[in-house]
């Protein structure tokens, strides 16, 4: 069994009636699908900083780059409370482990981005972020993070999803003693991941893993670190995928029939003109893997990154 991977949610995604008016935000996606990977860590700023259920709707004002917070009726400004009460919550966080945190889109309190703030005239413009939201992703800024409705875009969830699981084995990781001989094994695992999001990370981390010698360890690790989770957040694209596909393709020479590697190469071809997902030529280079004992490829993420149950690279 692989360690849970736990998730902050914002509350009313899991259908919890927190919100202003006394409703939810059910999200079956995430209570029904991803909810049978994940373990979810709620939290409902509004409700947990003390106010009430129904309440007066909470809205952003002034300078979008550092809003007030304030009743939308009575224009009561309750910023300081949110702020005092978000330092410490994300403070207290830092006991969970969690592996990324999913907020409510254009909650003042918990928007990740895009969220509304009005100016003296009452005219709002789409440049805001929540209050506990921006104070997460600052206490935390290597952890993934996304909002509920940039998930419904097949790609930004299948990104997502892969780099929660990227961070929970890095976290993996870092729970055994620091040894130059773990870091070269962990990165081998994820090379061809790390190549399908930026080949120039794949570079970059490539030299700095082979040349951690000279190095101390703990700078090597903190580097490492940083540069894994800017590469997983950077966007995977057809023609990066085609490329980390033919590359596989490679390690295949002596043993793919001429057949078999016209089959593979029609099937890639037919990805890169996005007649058919990832999922088909994925499909077709793990049965050439097991099919001829690859070792090397049968450890790598890239052709296993997240639970198959997801189905995530079946509309990417």
């Amino acid at each position: 069994m692989e360690p849970t991977i736990k998730l902050g949610i914002s509350t009313c995604l899991l259908g919890e009636q927190v919100r202003y008016d006394g409703g939810h935000k059910l999200d079956r996606f995430l209570t029904d699908t991803l909810g049978r990977f994940v373990e979810y860590f709620p939290v409902c700023p509004e409700v947990e900083c003390g106010f009430g259920i129904p309440r007066e709707s909470l809205r952003l004002v002034g300078d979008p780059a550092a809003p007030r917070l304030v009743t939308s009726r009575s224009n009561e400004d309750h910023t300081e409370r949110m702020l005092t009460w978000a330092h410490r919550r994300v403070g207290e966080l830092e006991a969970e482990d969690l592996c990324g945190f999913i907020f409510k889109s254009n909650s003042p309190s918990s928007g990740m981005e895009r969220v509304r703030v009005y100016n003296e005239k009452g005219m709002p413009v789409k440049k805001g972020v929540g209050i506990f939201a921006r104070a997460f992703m600052e206490h935390f800024p290597l952890v993934p993070v996304e909002e509920e409705g940039r998930l419904h875009d097949p790609k930004l969830r299948e990104n997502f999803i892969e780099r929660i699981f990227v961070f929970r084995r890095w976290r993996e990781l870092l729970g055994q003693p620091k040894a130059r001989g773990r870091l070269v094994t962990f990165h081998t695992k994820q090379k061809l991941l790390i190549l399908s999001h930026s080949p120039k990370h794949y570079q970059m981390m490539g030299k700095l893993v082979a040349g951690a010698k000279g190095t101390p360890l703990n700078e090597v690790y903190e580097t490492y670190e940083g540069l894994l989770m800017e590469a997983s957040r950077l966007k995977t694209t057809v023609k990066k995928n085609a490329n980390v596909l033919q590359h596989m393709m490679g390690y295949f020479k002596k043993e793919l029939s001429s057949d078999e590697k016209k089959e593979l190469l029609g099937v890639i071809d037919q990805y890169r003109q996005q007649y058919v997902p990832l999922i088909v030529p994925i499909t077709l280079m793990n049965h050439f893997v097991r099919k001829y004992d690859k070792a090397y490829l049968e450890e790598q993420y890239y052709l296993h990154p997240h639970p198959l149950e997801l189905q995530l690279r079946n509309h990417v």
